[in-house]
């Protein structure tokens, strides 16, 4: 689209909201659904600029220069309560749950905390949350907050509860790490059947209904399979996580993984999919370095915002007790001054300068990621992999391939 079409769609299509920022602003669309980063000329161009914001009183920055005034989302883990007993449970859910939990009191502050730092989306999951009864009432308090609340499910527990409220959420995925006896093997049990009728029942209630899919090296072969059934389920898109050694999965790490060889042809069977069965597909942080191996170039990534771990920047998470973590899978930081990091007290945790650790030290590279041209977009790879792979999270990704074909791993990854 030219550029002075763009301005003529954003004046017709006005923004819904938008947060100033050193390198100009974030805004919020609402046709098409998107978070778009735009300069200081093009953010006066399309938004109500009026005063110097207070962000423009620093010398204009590139995106990424800096951390941003607040994070754009927020993933809360609102209950560890889940009957699943998955074998790579991010969590380490269980039935009973965890002690301290939150209940919507806490919740519907930590909502207001969010809200006033200016972050756009939560991302509530568990556990699983369809169980809560306070699900829709803490969603609805966070529209009127100017948040949009997205949901992730297994579909398993609390169907007809979320059947009840789910027109109060933007997007709900359904977890689903597999095909029929594939969905068993990553799960360790056979779950495929409750979880395709609950994206069946969600489906007929509401367009945005989608899958989050955690690629291991058991469903990987099946990526293409995957597209096809949410292209014939009428999905609206594809959420393509990569395992992570966080809660039981940690355990389960060493037989979950992708291959070197399967990150390698990630990028490509990715595309395919996507192209063949004309739907959308989104990718977490963390694959970064899986889609740098393939020289994109870097100006798009860039223009794109497609960056590698955010944690403690682009997104925060928060566990069942409030505590604050950099991303979902991150363990919580140290406390300051004795008092542990809550997601209700963001903006106060935030600024501190110790904030999230390796998570924002990441520009103190090791090789090969000191010298590689894609360091300040991928930011050296997933910091939970580092960390339980390599002992250490500002460590290079030793899954990344550049990573391994520069021999720079000290610990050797298990031959899959």
């Amino acid at each position: 689209m030219a550029w002075i079409d763009r301005v003529r769609f954003a004046r017709k299509h006005p923004p819904r909201r938008a947060r100033f920022e050193r390198f100009g602003a974030i805004v919020q669309l609402t046709v098409p659904r998107a978070l778009v980063f735009v300069d200081r000329a093009m953010a006066k161009r399309i938004v109500d600029v009026g005063a110097p914001p207070a962000a423009w009183r620093a010398s204009e920055t590139e995106l990424g220069e800096h951390v941003l005034s607040a994070p754009l989302e927020a993933h809360l883990q609102l209950t560890n309560r889940c009957g699943a007993g998955c074998t790579g449970c991010y969590t380490g859910a269980s039935p009973q749950g965890g002690p301290n939990e939150w209940g919507l009191v806490e919740w519907t502050r930590a909502i207001d905390a969010l809200a006033d730092a200016g972050v756009f989306h939560v991302a509530l999951g568990g556990g699983e949350s369809a169980v809560l009864p306070w699900l829709g009432e803490l969603a609805d308090h966070a529209r009127r907050r100017g948040i949009i609340p997205n949901l992730t499910t297994s579909g398993l527990e609390g169907l007809d509860r979320l059947l009840a409220v789910v027109d109060r959420f933007g997007q709900i995925n359904v977890s689903i790490d597999g095909l029929d006896a594939t969905y068993a093997a990553v799960r360790g049990f056979d779950g495929f059947a409750r979880a395709d009728a609950a994206v069946r029942a969600l489906r007929a209630a509401k367009r945005e209904i989608g899958i989050n899919v955690v690629v291991t090296r058991h469903n990987f072969a099946e990526l293409d399979q995957i597209f096809a059934y949410a292209s014939e389920r009428r999905l609206s898109e594809v959420e393509l996580l990569r395992f992570k050694p966080s809660g039981r999965g940690a355990r389960a790490y060493n037989d979950q993984r992708c291959t070197d060889e399967q990150h390698r042809a990630f990028l490509p069977t990715v595309l395919a999919a996507a192209r063949k069965h004309r739907i959308r597909v989104k990718v977490d942080c963390s694959y970064t370095p899986m889609l740098a191996h393939h020289k994109p170039e870097r100006t798009l990534l860039a223009e794109l915002a497609v960056f590698g771990c955010t944690g403690g920047d682009f997104l925060v998470g928060a566990k069942a007790d409030g505590r604050l973590t950099a991303c979902s899978f991150a363990s919580p930081p140290p406390a300051l001054e004795g008092e542990r990091p809550r997601i209700d007290a963001l903006a106060a945790y935030w600024s501190a300068p110790d904030a999230f650790g390796a998570f924002r030290t990441w520009r103190d590279a090791h090789e090969p990621c000191a010298s590689c041209e894609y360091h300040s977009l991928c930011r050296g790879g997933c910091k939970v992999v580092s960390s339980h792979v390599l002992g250490d999270p500002a460590l290079p990704d030793p899954e990344c391939p550049r990573v391994i074909d520069h021999g720079a791993t000290r610990v050797r990854l298990p031959v899959l």
